[in-house]
């Protein structure tokens, strides 16, 4: 046997040798507890639907699946952590659409979606609504762009600058030519204060976040940014049909691993992930919040995220936004 012939053979006995380990890794998968790390504080909405997930996933994998809590830095402090850490499947990260605008928006984020993640599964999306102070003399998407070009000191809150609500305001000014000016608030929940208070006007809100008022009727609710109107509002209109296409928007939550983590291991999670978020408590948990379970791969999760990132990217060049 000649040496190339040897080299062949030895390369192809390493193949089959990494797809052997590979496989029987994943198959015995997991053998120790798994950290969600959460890049949020604990007790709001999105902390409350990583706990009702990791209650699900320790039964279902026979693991602990322990929340860890890393808030700070819009998400950035958490999603940096979790881009660093062993790619084995043990630490996984809980994202929201906030870990696509954060790094649409800021430089120094600390992470590079494309590069430093495996992603894994989504567990659920929902829409905003578009909603106003009910001070506000305007009931339609059309009287809102049509008042605020008419010199009206018009503002529209978010929970911060590079939220989903700061950019889907930007967003709405780019397609729409509304004169919206821009408050960031340090969460939603000031945020809400402000609004209920007339002291800003316009919010391009999360369901979780704004449902309690809309069913107390003290904010309107001009449009839904869905393809579809939304059973729990069906006499809202959706964006496209209020006048404003393209503006289908939507918030949603995911799970990620850092990048390199072995594919039949995130395969796996896939599946768990998706069966998890399909059932009881967490998919009545998202049809509460106007959400829905979302289930998709891997590969096409990838794909989502980067085209998010790209839309996000754009709307930040075409405002000019420096967010650091």
């Amino acid at each position: 046997m000649n040496t190339q012939s040897k080299k062949r053979r030895l390369l192809l006995f390493s193949i089959l040798t990494c797809t052997i380990i590979t496989a029987a890794s994943a198959a015995n998968f997991p053998q120790k507890p798994i950290t969600l790390i959460v890049p949020f504080a604990p007790g709001g909405g999105t902390d409350s639907i990583a706990r009702d997930l990791s209650k699900t996933l320790t039964e279902k994998l026979g693991q602990p699946v322990v929340v860890d809590n890393r808030g700070g830095g819009g998400g950035s402090i958490g999603a940096s952590m979790g881009s660093k850490a062993n790619p084995d499947g043990y630490t996984l990260l809980f994202v929201t659409s906030t870990f696509v605008t954060h790094a649409a928006t800021d430089e120094t984020a600390g992470y590079n979606i494309e590069k430093d993640f495996s992603p894994v599964a989504m567990i659920g999306r929902g829409p905003l609504l578009v909603v106003n102070n009910k001070s506000l003399p305007v009931k339609t998407l059309s009287e809102l762009i049509q008042l605020s070009n008419q010199n009206q000191d018009i503002n529209y809150c978010s929970a911060g600058l590079g939220s989903i609500n700061h950019l889907s305001g930007e967003l709405f000014k780019q397609k729409t030519g509304a004169n919206l000016t821009h408050i960031p608030y340090k969460g939603s929940g000031p945020a809400t204060i402000d609004l209920l208070a007339g002291r800003v006007q316009v919010f391009f809100a999360t369901i979780p976040t704004i449902l309690p008022y809309v069913e107390t009727d003290r904010v309107n609710v001009l449009a839904i940014t869905s393809e579809k109107r939304s059973p729990l509002f069906p006499n809202v209109p959706t964006a496209a049909e209020a006048g404003v296409s393209g503006f289908n928007l939507s918030t949603w939550w995911g799970i990620v691993a850092p990048a390199g983590t072995p594919r039949d291991v995130v395969k796996k999670l896939n599946e768990a992930i998706n069966d998890a978020s399909s059932k009881d408590p967490l998919k009545s948990r998202l049809a509460k919040e106007g959400a829905q379970a979302y289930k998709i791969s891997p590969a096409e999760f990838q794909k989502m995220l980067n085209s998010e990132l790209k839309l996000w990217q754009g709307v930040v060049k075409s405002a000019n936004l420096k967010i650091q």
